[in-house]
């Protein structure tokens, strides 16, 4: 039996690493994956496994020293554990303020050990220093981006582009519905924090559409029904439907998005969404992230472009007066309306998504071969 120890710390993690290891089994049965992660990998996982989803997923920089305590006892307890199992490999998927330091460590303490990192951290973003020490740490780097390859081989890293993931399963989502060129839909995002800071601008900016074009409708996407609940009391009496569960439905049905930073606005890229971007965060993580971060844009459909595609309104220009002008220019414009759709488009076929899951599988396997030879 191949062990293979693997962390994921959020919910899109979970999901990542829950497709590449079926994708693994269906390639290869004789492997056991042990390890941290959530629900989607718990199915997959034997023991131990730690479902820490819900506690690891903070959101900010703020929120991380707030629970430092927890974090060093989760990382010290992975050290141990990895030391007494020895798997095969370690693959750490996104998550990398942890698992970047995961992978120091391990590389001290074990430096035979083969450490493996799926979904590239967006050190080209923050901190590009920094990939040559990642070098050092990591034996393969799986990147989901076009770009990044070249960036980290630079250094030495050895790295496969293997596609986007999120293109196949927004495939899968797909259903058959017509846009509505009258609905505004709004998307505040899949954390808690994310809801009380960015949907009160995003209800603000719907009264202000309403009182512009009164035919037009509004639909907002929670993440779970306690969000919705949230939502409602936020929205007071403001004509916006709130529904739990609904975000790739809407996407394909709305004519407009405001959709929160994040997966999301990929998600609403692969379903053609025309869309405008917002972003808030506590203070403390803006004001540190304006130091550290070294790109033009915040949206990955923007990145990928090498230019504004889909216009940005982060922090203190995420205001109702400044959403709702963007939401009336496209619902106003059916020109542009198709010319963003269009865009969008172009940028998710960059992305190469198709059977990602599988390459990620396939590298991975090859490096479990390569040790047990």
């Amino acid at each position: 039996m191949k062990l293979i120890w693997i962390v994921a710390g959020e919910a899109s993690g979970d999901a990542r690493s829950a497709e590449v290891m079926r994708a693994i089994h269906a390639l290869d049965a004789d492997v056991e994956f042990v390890g941290a992660g959530g629900p989607k990998m718990r199915l997959l996982a034997a023991e131990p496994f730690d479902e820490w989803i819900a506690e690891a997923g903070v959101l900010g920089l703020w929120d991380v020293l707030k629970n430092y305590g927890y974090f060093k006892g989760k990382f010290d307890r992975m050290l141990a554990d990895i030391a007494r199992l020895r798997p095969d490999v370690v693959l750490l998927v996104d998550y990398p303020g942890f698992n970047l330091r995961l992978a120091k460590a391990l590389r001290a303490r074990q430096p035979k050990l083969k450490i493996l990192f799926y979904v590239s951290p967006q050190v080209w973003a923050w901190n590009r220093g920094r990939i040559p020490k990642m070098a050092k740490w990591l034996d393969l780097m799986l990147c989901i981006f076009p770009f990044e390859k070249p960036l980290y081989e630079q250094s030495g890293l050895r790295t496969e582009f293997v596609g986007h993931p999120i293109v196949e399963q927004m495939a899968r989502d797909r259903v058959p519905v017509v846009r509505d060129p009258l609905l505004l839909g709004l998307f505040p995002g899949s954390r808690e924090r994310e809801v009380n800071r960015i949907f009160p601008a995003m209800v603000g900016a719907a009264r202000r559409v309403a009182e512009s074009r009164p035919d037009v409708r509004f639909e907002a996407a929670a993440a779970t029904e306690a969000h919705a609940e949230i939502m409602r009391a936020v929205a007071g009496d403001a004509p916006i439907e709130i529904r739990a569960g609904t975000a790739h439905e809407l996407m394909q049905r709305a004519g407009v998005g405001i959709v929160c930073s994040g997966t999301a606005t990929l998600e609403a890229a692969c379903f053609g969404l025309p869309y405008a971007l917002v972003y808030k965060t506590a203070w403390l993580t803006y004001e540190v992230g304006v130091r550290l971060v070294k790109v033009k844009h915040l949206g990955i459909v923007n990145i990928l472009a090498g230019r504004t595609v889909v216009r940005e309104f982060i922090q203190h220009a995420a205001s109702p007066g400044a959403l709702a002008d963007e939401a009336l220019r496209l619902l106003n414009d059916d020109g542009a309306r198709r010319r963003l759709a269009e865009e969008l488009a172009a940028v998710v076929a960059t992305l190469n998504g198709e059977r990602a899951a599988e390459r990620a599988a396939l590298a991975v396997l090859g490096e479990v071969r390569r040790v047990s030879a």
